[in-house]
C-alpha cells in the first residue's frame, strides 16, 4: 500500500502529460490520412497516403527540404566556429571584459520576430540600412539581401541569433581548462596553434556536441524569421519545410496536407538527430 500510495499521487500528472503530448500527435495523424480543409470543415473524406504524396510530389518541396539541410548545416557551422573564436577571445582577462561577455550573449535574448525585423529595416535595407551604408562609403553598390540573396539573409540573421548561445557554452568550457597544461606547454615551446590543436579542442569537444545537438532540434522549425522577413521568397527560395506546411495549412486552408508535411518534418527530424546522435556520441563516452 505504501508503494501504491506515491503512484497513485503521480498518476494525474503522468495522465496529464501523456495527453499533452499523444492527443495531439494522434490528431495530426487523423488528418493526414483524410481531406480536410478550413473552407469545409465538417467534410473529413478518407485519403489513406494521398496527402503524403501530393504534399512530396508540391514543386516547392524539393527545394523547402534542400534550404532546411543547407541552413541547418550552415548556421550550426558558422555558430561553433565563430563561438569558439569568440570564446577564446574573451577567455584571457582585459578590461571590460564583463561588459563584452554582456554584449556577446545578449542577442540570445532578443525574439526571433523582433531580432528579424532588425535585421530587415536597420541592417539590410538596401536604402537606408547599415550595410547598405557600408557598402556607399566603401563604393560598392548596395546590395538588396533579401531580395538578391535571401538564403543567406536568413542564414545570417539566424545565426546572429544562436551564436550567444554557443559562445556562452564554450566560454563555460574554457573556463575549467586546466591552465597548469597550457602553461606546461607554452614552457615546452607548442605555439598557439598547437595548444589549442591539442589542448583546448579535444576539452571542446563535448561542448560542441552539445551545441549541436540543441542547434539541430531548434533549427528545424525555423519560422518566424523566414515569415517576418522573406516571406518563403522569392518564389520559394529561402521557404524551409516549416515555412511549406504553414503555408499549407494557413495559406491554402489544406490541414490534411499540412499535417502529412508535418509528419513527414518528424520523420526528418528524428533521422537527422539519429546521425547526430551516432556521430556525436562518440564524444560523450
Amino acid at each position: 500500500m505504501k508503494r501504491l500510495v506515491p503512484r497513485l499521487l503521480l498518476a494525474p500528472a503522468v495522465v496529464s502529460l501523456l495527453a499533452w503530448m499523444l492527443v495531439p500527435l494522434a490528431m495530426t495523424v487523423y488528418f493526414s490520412l483524410v481531406h480536410y480543409n478550413l473552407l469545409m470543415p465538417g467534410r473529413h473524406l478518407f485519403t489513406g497516403l494521398q496527402n503524403y504524396r501530393y504534399f512530396m510530389s508540391d514543386p516547392a518541396f524539393g527545394t523547402s527540404l534542400v534550404n532546411t539541410l543547407e541552413l541547418l548545416g550552415s548556421v550550426i557551422a558558422i555558430t561553433v566556429v565563430l563561438g569558439i573564436a569568440l570564446a577564446q577571445l574573451v577567455h584571457e582577462p582585459f578590461p571590460g571584459r564583463p561588459v563584452v561577455r554582456l554584449m556577446l550573449i545578449a542577442p540570445f535574448f532578443v525574439m526571433p520576430a523582433a531580432s528579424a525585423l532588425l535585421w530587415k529595416y536597420m541592417m539590410m535595407n538596401p536604402i537606408y540600412g547599415v550595410l547598405a551604408q557600408i557598402s556607399l562609403a566603401l563604393g560598392f553598390k548596395p546590395v538588396d539581401w533579401l531580395t538578391e540573396l535571401p538564403l543567406l539573409s536568413i542564414i545570417i540573421i539566424v545565426s546572429w541569433e544562436w551564436l550567444p548561445f554557443a559562445f556562452l557554452i564554450f566560454m563555460t568550457a574554457l573556463q575549467s581548462l586546466d591552465q597548469e597544461q597550457m602553461e606546461a606547454a607554452r614552457m615546452d615551446g607548442a605555439n598557439a596553434l598547437q595548444r589549442f590543436w591539442f589542448l583546448t579542442f579535444p576539452h571542446l569537444k563535448r561542448s560542441i556536441s552539445m551545441v549541436v545537438m540543441i542547434e539541430l532540434i531548434f533549427l528545424i522549425s525555423v519560422f518566424a524569421e523566414i515569415f517576418t522577413t522573406t516571406g518563403g521568397g522569392p518564389g520559394n527560395a529561402s521557404s524551409n519545410l516549416a515555412y511549406l506546411i504553414f503555408k499549407q495549412a494557413l495559406v491554402n486552408f489544406d490541414v490534411g496536407m499540412a499535417s502529412a508535411g508535418a509528419l513527414l518534418a518528424v520523420v526528418l527530424a528524428n533521422v537527422v538527430a539519429l546521425f547526430a546522435i551516432r556521430a556525436i556520441g562518440k564524444n560523450l563516452d
